[in-house]
């Protein structure tokens, strides 16, 4: 009933070989620079907030991802419920990765800044309610 299809694909370049033009990276491999790149944007703010400890357990993490240690600086000017918020929406980037290709360590390092970051956040509310009463 249906002819197969005889001619080229509209969607390859004429003459070009789609597989050698230019180097694929697998899916495993576009996670970790994803991963990586999501907790080298966390190891800033948490640098910038000042917890070492923190920061040299994300750091770890970057270093198995990429193989060489991520530059460390501290230099932001936002308020600290700033810092916890960009820190709060970039844990929970890397969350999303690190579940999706399965890396228990990372998950978990970014659920626990999660909550850490979530209590920061919600620690200056509880204070102002309890000194309103």
């Amino acid at each position: 009933m249906y002819e197969p299809i005889r001619t080229k694909s509209v969607h390859s370049m004429a003459g070009a070989d789609a597989d050698t033009d230019f180097p694929h990276r697998t899916r495993e491999e576009e996670l970790d620079i994803q991963l990586a790149g999501h907790l080298a944007a966390l190891l800033a703010v948490t640098d910038d907030l000042g917890l070492d400890r923190e920061a040299d357990r994300i750091a770890q993490q970057v270093t198995r991802l990429r193989g060489t240690p991520p530059p460390r600086t501290s230099a932001s000017a936002d308020s600290p419920a700033d810092l916890h918020r960009r820190a709060l929406a970039l844990a929970g980037r890397a969350l999303v990765v690190a579940a999706s290709r399965a890396d228990t360590a990372a998950a978990i390092l970014a659920a626990e800044r999660m909550d850490a970051h979530t209590a920061a956040l919600q620690a200056p509310e509880e204070h102002a309610l309890a000194t309103a009463h």
